[in-house]
């Protein structure tokens, strides 16, 4: 929780002008009813009509006082919340962003987003509600007791008496509350889960029939969340019954009792009334403060939750030292490489040593699980090799910087994902002042200039999220062809031609080979065709390298 309260600094004067609205409020707000005893007391008894108008200009003044502070107090208490959440996603976002595969698999896509969005906004809501509410229910009850003391001392007791029991049964209340809270973010978690992967594997689930499955296992969760959620509101709804309980048997007996002070003279009509107006004040800061026991919960169960992200350092990290590249320029080498994935029974990668070097293209061919994809993501060190070395450019990768390293790299995965905008944010993803030339260059190359010409507003024509409003092998030519704009020193295409006809995918290896002569290549195909003309097969079986060589070697 200190970690995550810690960004409030920079946010320390508008806090500061907010507390100091607030105290004015409730001073302002405690000093009305004894204006009104005043007038009550002297000004109606004696029939001192200047008195009254007198006094009550004075109340007018005080409330409108009273109004401004709150408003100002509301409004720079608004600014803190919107700026703490502003600062909070940021700072998530950027760690997220530096974590490795194996950081973010073991958080889950789902939980990532759940802490960046509802869980700052229970932490939003504790600073734009909480922060006055803790402010202003203390200061009232104390403010409260202080000036009903000056009404009448005997009747005070009976405030004094009554509110250490609530005190303590909200103290309880939070203590028994706060692990619901923690169970009910951990359900969204999984609701957001399933609703993902529903919204993501549409396709699949039609095509299995598998709606009513699916729709079972998004109403099991649904169910779970809203009875963990009932259990909590049953609670917090049994506090304020006896709240109200105890205030209207307060009041009655406090009334009871005045009548008896005002027949034998020791207390006037309007100290009473001003004696009920404390103590309603009184109350009704209680009532604030249970409200707190909505807010504080689910607060510090949305600051763990945002706190363990935080404070997660990434596996895959820069050195302290970073070394500096040598002249060559795409020259790569796996020395005896071996690879397992974190809590995995045997390593996925055994004893991989290669090299490739500029002007070579570098083929790695097997089935399905036998580790292609895995050695491409060593590459760009999406994770840490667990023995063994790669070297790039003669310096061993993870002695060198992330954002050098992913400089020198042009990457198409085995799934194309494109992002939301137009044809040229993609293309410039990776070199953002590439020129419309640069760009129709690398569609040329990667056989996607036809169909992006044939669009209404070719270059700038729209992609939807994720390019779904493009066909498979659109999508890939145009990650291609987003590679190719970067110039990089090293291409590495995982998978990347699988949707293509054969056609199109001759006359792109084609075009590949006219501005890849300085550049090393590595491509991950499951098609024999696609890497007959290479200079170096690798052949994965199993995690290792069973051949090596040309294709008619």
């Amino acid at each position: 929780m200190k970690k995550v309260l810690s960004y409030l600094k920079p946010f320390k004067a508008l806090i500061l002008i907010s507390v100091v609205a607030v105290f004015l409020q409730a001073l302002t707000e405690l000093y009305l009813p004894t204006v009104m005893s005043y007038i009550v007391n002297r000004g109606m008894a004696k029939g001192d009509i200047a008195y009254i108008l007198k006094m009550g200009a004075e109340m007018l003044i005080i409330a409108l006082l009273s109004v401004i502070c709150a408003v100002t107090a509301n409004y720079f208490f608004a600014r803190t919340s919107m700026g703490y959440g502003k600062v909070l996603r940021e700072k998530i976002f950027t760690k997220v962003e530096y974590f490795s595969r194996d950081d973010v698999d073991r958080f889950g896509a789902p939980s990532l987003i759940v802490r960046s969005t509802n869980d700052i906004n229970q932490l939003q809501n504790f600073i734009l509600m909480g922060l006055r509410i803790m402010l202003m229910a203390p200061v009232m009850s104390i403010g409260g007791i202080l000036m009903a003391m000056r009404q009448n001392k005997t009747l005070t007791t009976i405030i004094v008496i009554v509110i250490p029991f609530l005190i303590v049964g909200a103290f309880l209340l939070v203590r028994m509350l706060l692990p619901f809270f923690t169970m009910m973010q951990t359900k969204l978690d999984k609701l957001n889960q399933i609703l993902r992967e529903k919204l993501s594997g549409i396709r699949v689930i039609r095509a299995f029939n598998k709606e009513e499955y699916e729709k079972r296992r998004f109403d099991a969760a649904n169910i779970d969340l809203m009875k963990t959620t009932m259990k909590v509101n049953r609670i917090l709804a049994s506090l304020m019954p006896v709240m109200q309980f105890g205030f209207n048997f307060a009041v009655i007996v406090i009334v009871w009792l005045g009548s008896h002070h005002i027949s034998a003279g020791n207390m006037e009509v309007g100290s009473l009334m001003a004696f009920v107006q404390y103590l309603t004040m009184i109350m009704f800061a209680m009532v604030m403060a249970s409200m707190m026991m909505i807010l504080i919960p689910r607060a510090m169960a949305s600051a763990k939750r945002i706190e363990e992200v935080l404070n997660t350092e990434s596996t895959v990290i820069d050195p302290l030292k970073p070394q500096k590249w040598a002249d060559e320029k795409g020259h790569l080498q796996f020395l005896d490489v071996s690879f397992s994935y974190p809590g995995a029974a045997e390593p996925v990668l055994k004893h991989i040593t290669f090299e490739t070097k500029p002007g070579e293209t570098t083929a790695i061919i097997g089935s399905t699980g036998s580790g292609k994809s895995t050695l491409i993501k060593l590459i760009s060190r999406l994770y840490d090799v667990t023995e063994g070395s790669i070297l790039l450019d003669g310096a061993d990768i993870r002695q060198v910087e992330q954002e050098s390293l992913r400089d020198k790299i042009g990457y198409v995965p085995q799934k194309a994902f494109l992002f939301s905008g137009t044809v040229a944010d993609n293309l410039r993803f990776g070199k953002e002042d590439a020129t419309e030339e640069e760009l129709m260059e690398a569609l040329d190359i990667a056989q996607a200039k036809d169909f992006v010409l044939e669009m209404e507003e070719g270059l700038y024509a729209p992609i939807s999220q994720a390019g779904t409003n493009l066909s498979g092998g659109q999508k890939q030519r145009l990650a291609i062809a987003r590679a190719l704009v970067r110039k990089p020193e090293i291409y590495i295409f995982d998978d990347s031609f699988s949707a293509l006809d054969f056609k199109t995918d001759a006359k792109l290896r084609q075009g590949l080979k006219r501005v890849t002569k300085e550049a090393s290549i590595i491509v991950v195909a499951q098609r024999v065709s696609t890497i007959m003309k290479a200079d170096k097969i690798l052949v994965l079986d199993d995690g290792e390298i069973k051949g090596m060589g040309t294709h008619e070697e």
